[in-house]
């Protein structure tokens, strides 16, 4: 939920057309031209209108693709919740899925049907949203879906949909706080902001007031919120403002206005003095978080403070992490942002402290640093380099129709203006050193609050409840919107009807795919893809985690990762820097039976930054400073998977469900163990990378705003020439293992934790298996959907988890299948016995009906347009391509072989799958309110082990 506007913007999440990036080559250069120009960002045109019941819609047209993204924000978010009800706005989003008055039925159902993509629901602290991108014919079904939320739901709240989602809602709650660390987000809030501030409590609310929510207080929160004037509707993609215009009068004109809403007022609050706070949780590594209040979105401040926690700690580059992650190596992790809202902001430090390292330390490094930054500010280069990164990925994000949705309806709500990003951007690139050490000395020098976490006993209470800062004086009074003279429009709708059918859908442009080769025979794959001025291409490596056996684990993710830590010429930090002066993204890493090497870089900087690109690949220094830092710090994530619910079922599954000596038989984070990781060399990396990183094992695949005979001489200029060793590639053992003969359950012991996370796993034929696609839409009908069997019994049933679902990985061997679900702890047996009912029912008395396999196929037919948007899309769908020996025409020819697949074959795809009777059982939890209840179910042996899959009892 949480968003940072300009970090926003860094993120890629601002989606707008055209534009240049500024050019840099130097230092110098950047310093000059930072302070001799404002470059500026293109315009992300649109049309405004208000309704006569004064709801405003904003239209932004990109007729690239067949979709349109609506963007339904609603004025109302947890800061509007009194004393005694906090939760109630998210509690209420919840209820807005539950269907209305004339859609009594799961919302998303019609929209599953319809092929929408991006749908979602989020709220925070200044508003509540709901989304979906949807294929240009589907238009008014999801229209007529909104408005009739909007303006007819009430009828279709009763009690059982109340206690249902308040269940739903309470286990997302206990989800979030079972995670490291995931219970101090409430406790910093708190102790941010005064007791009778607006933001003093969380989103997610205190379990007391969700339990007493009554169906009258969520009744009374839609009559006082959901009106058309407290709305504002973004329709964004393949639309015109007319047509809008008519839909949106036709389907929203007769909804109420409802009445004027108590706007809280602006009211940052800092503290006079610091303050700290201490917390233990079930963590690895004590972390250190401070805070300081700062201005809200739309302030010139703001802004500033946002380059100041670039500078600070946005980067390898930064001054924090260069001081205390390679300098002092007092820390495995450092990170400056700003959490931006309405009222008020968080700037915010964190930082994970080196195992054994004394925090007063720590502590004491990051004064001395803050008070350099404070006393010198930041340097032309350093607001450079930020800058031009900022821009640089403000144009790669340049697709998707529901970002730019989502940019217009934040400018419109909290600003009145869609085009705010644009004055929020020209004062960050307006930004000068002096300017960003002023609001730095004026909201960061002073009143900052401290939380220590370290690792101990996992406290019961609720942090929502967290007394936290006193009552302060100077608060705002909330302040009345405005009234208007709103008026409704008879509607020509008739709602008995319901839903307006989908009975068209558009077909998908997919671009064609070209291949060439550079001289020394190295494939290239080009899908040609001009909406963006920048090019996105990889090194596709035969390689993975698989790569591993006969070598100590975690080789190869541990290599690629060094591949940017330093080449002959070049050392780690002149790398980021020369990254960011050239806006070029640049990446290295594994997958379970491949390795990468990617880049995305801009147009006009192409050139340099393939030049850096192909030193990275082909010049890694692997230098023992570099090593030691990153052995460091991969240490501390492998104890941090150890600690979540999630990394240890991940680590000790695989191995359990493969078995000793098959190349899978690995943790799937692809981290290694700690012996193997201490023990790795800079000798066992060059081995790893003349064994696999390679030209005769890599295909280069590229997407994006070129031609093939353009990039291929580029391409073969920097790769053409690269030679292979005499050494014969080696080959991975990812042969055929048998299913085990009986179920096997292992339990491992999570202290105080809120929730089991349960995972059940069996083996599946590879993704190059003839039923690929049967298992993959059989999947999708019992556990990989929203309506799925097993979401619409745990979640919207039971209401025992926030999710339920099964997953299918990708593998070039039998890979993984594996039944998911995080429920309250008390529930953990009663829910393993309803997973295992629904897997025996599917294979037995109550298979796939027709009516849910064609579910999943029509939607998996009618998303496409949606889903392929954007260059990313396109790239993801051409690894598959070379990784699986798919051809060429792969992803035009799907809609057709999807649609083929027939009844019998799905429901023989869930035989072929589903063996309740063997299988591997991992359950993670609070052992002793589990163990017993889980044994009583008799399902077979049940073991008990540690964090590392060793046999406890």
């Amino acid at each position: 939920m949480t968003k940072k506007p300009l970090a926003l913007l860094i993120a890629g999440l601002l989606t707008l057309i055209g534009g240049t990036p500024l050019a840099l080559a130097s230092p110098e250069m950047a310093a000059a031209v930072a302070t001799t120009a404002a470059p500026q960002i293109p315009k992300l045109a649109y049309d405004r209108f208000v309704l006569p019941n004064g709801l405003t819609v904003v239209v932004h047209e990109d007729h690239k693709a067949p979709v349109v993204a609506v963007s339904i924000w609603y004025h109302v978010g947890s800061s509007y919740e009194p004393k005694g009800k906090t939760g109630f706005a998210h509690l209420f989003e919840h209820l807005m899925f539950q269907g209305s008055e004339n859609h009594k039925d799961e919302y998303f159902k019609p929209f599953e049907l319809a092929g929408a993509t991006d749908q979602n629901g989020t709220t925070w602290l200044d508003r509540t949203n709901y989304f979906e991108t949807v294929p240009t014919t589907a238009l008014d079904m999801a229209l007529w879906m909104e408005s009739d939320r909007m303006g007819h739901l009430l009828g279709a709240i009763g009690q059982a949909q109340l206690d249902e989602q308040r269940g739903v809602v309470q286990n997302e709650k206990r989800q979030n706080e079972n995670q490291p660390y995931g219970r101090t987000g409430e406790l910093i809030q708190a102790e941010a902001f005064p007791a009778n501030h607006p933001y003093h409590h969380d989103t997610i609310g205190s379990m007391d007031d969700l339990n007493a929510a009554s169906l009258g207080d969520v009744k009374q929160w839609f009559r006082d919120y959901y009106g058309a004037a407290n709305t504002v509707v973004v329709l964004s993609g393949d639309i015109t403002p007319t047509l809008a215009k008519a839909k949106m009068l036709k389907y929203f004109g007769d909804i109420a206005a409802g009445p004027q809403v108590p706007r809280p007022q602006p009211w940052v609050a800092p503290r006079d003095a610091s303050t700290r706070g201490t917390m233990t949780d079930n963590v690895a590594q004590t972390r250190i978080y401070r805070e300081w209040n700062a201005p809200g979105r739309g302030t010139l401040d703001e802004n500033l403070l946002e380059l100041a926690a670039a500078v600070l700690g946005g980067s390898k580059t930064s001054r924090l992490y260069q001081r205390l992650v390679y300098r002092d190596k007092l820390a495995d992790d450092v990170s400056v942002g700003v959490e931006q809202h309405v009222l008020a902001s968080l700037f915010q430090l964190q930082v994970d402290v080196k195992k054994g390292v004394d925090p007063k330390q720590v502590e004491a490094a990051i004064a001395d640093e803050w008070q350099r930054f404070l006393k010198d500010g930041p340097s032309a280069d350093e607001l450079a380099r930020v800058k031009t990164e900022t821009r640089a990925s403000f144009v790669r994000g340049l697709e998707n129709v529901n970002t730019q949705a989502s940019i217009l309806a934040e400018g419109q709500l909290y600003q009145g203006d869609p085009g705010a990003y644009l004055k929020d951007f020209s004062e960050f690139m307006a930004a000068t050193p002096a300017s960003v050490s002023a609001a730095a000395n004026k909201w960061i020098a002073r009143g900052d609050y401290t939380l220590t976490v370290a690792p101990g006993k996992v406290e019961a209470a609720d942090m929502a409840s967290a007394t936290g800062r006193a009552t302060a004086t100077g608060a705002p009074a909330p302040v009345l919107s405005a009234k208007g003279d709103y008026k409704t429009v008879a509607s020509e709708v008739d709602r008995s009807k319901g839903v307006p059918e989908v009975s068209t859908f558009p077909d998908l442009s997919f671009p064609t795919l070209q291949r060439g080769k550079l001289d020394n025979g190295v494939e290239v794959i080009l899908a040609e893809r001009h909406t963006v001025p920048a090019v996105q291409l990889q090194l596709l490596f035969d390689a993975g985690y698989a790569a591993d056996q006969g070598r100590k684990l975690g080789t190869s993710s541990f290599t690629m990762s060094m591949l940017d830590e330093g080449s002959k010429d070049l050392d780690s930090v002149e790398i980021a820097k020369r990254k960011q002066r050239l806006g070029a993204i640049i990446a290295s890493g594994c997958g379970l039976d491949y390795c990468n090497a990617s880049l995305n870089a801009l147009n006009d900087q192409l050139k340099p930054s393939l030049e850096l690109f192909t030193d990275i690949v082909r010049n890694p220094a692997f230098r023992e400073t570099d090593i030691s830092r990153l052995r460091g710090q991969w240490l501390a994530g492998i104890a941090q998977e150890k600690s979540q619910p999630t990394g240890i079922a991940l680590r000790t599954l695989p191995p359990l469900l493969y078995g000793k000596g098959h190349a899978y038989a690995i943790p799937f984070t692809g981290s290694g163990t700690e012996a193997s990781i201490k023990s790795l060399t800079a000798g066992d990396m060059s081995a790893f990378m003349t064994d696999f990183i390679r030209p005769d094992n890599m295909k280069i695949l590229v997407a994006g705003d070129t031609t093939l005979d353009k990039i291929v001489p580029q391409l073969n200029a920097a790769f053409g020439h690269w030679k292979a060793p005499s050494s014969k590639l080696p080959r991975k053992n990812i042969g055929e293992v048998a299913a085990p003969k009986q179920v096997r359950v292992y339990l491992v012991d999570r202290p105080g934790a809120q929730q089991s996370l349960i995972l059940a796993g069996s083996l599946a034929p590879s993704t190059e298996a003839p039923n690929h696609l049967e298992i993959q839409t059989m999947n999708g009908a019992f556990g990989g959907t929203f309506t799925s069997r097993l979401n619409m019994n745990l979640r919207e049933d039971k209401h025992w988890a926030y999710g339920a679902f099964s997953f299918l990985s990708n593998a070039k061997g039998q890979r993984p299948y594996l039944l998911y679900a995080p429920v309250q702890t008390d529930k953990t047996a009663p829910s393993v016995a309803e997973m295992l009912k629904e897997a025996r029912e599917v294979i037995g008395d109550k298979p796939l009906t027709a009516q849910e396999i064609s579910k999943i196929k029509v939607g998996d037919v009618r998303s496409m347009p949606g889903s392929y948007q954007t260059t990313g899309a396109v790239m993801g769908a051409l690894q598959g391509i070379a990784q699986y020996n798919r051809p060429d025409d792969y992803v035009q020819t799907l809609k057709s072989r999807i649609e083929t697949q027939s009844d019998a074959s799905v429901q023989a795809a869930a035989k072929q799958l589903i063996h309740p009777d063997q299988l591997t059982w991992v359950i993670v939890g609070d052992l002793q309110k589990i163990e017993a209840p889980i044994r009583a179910l008799k399902l077979g042996d049940v073991q008990v082990l540690d964090a590392d899959g060793k046999t406890v009892k």
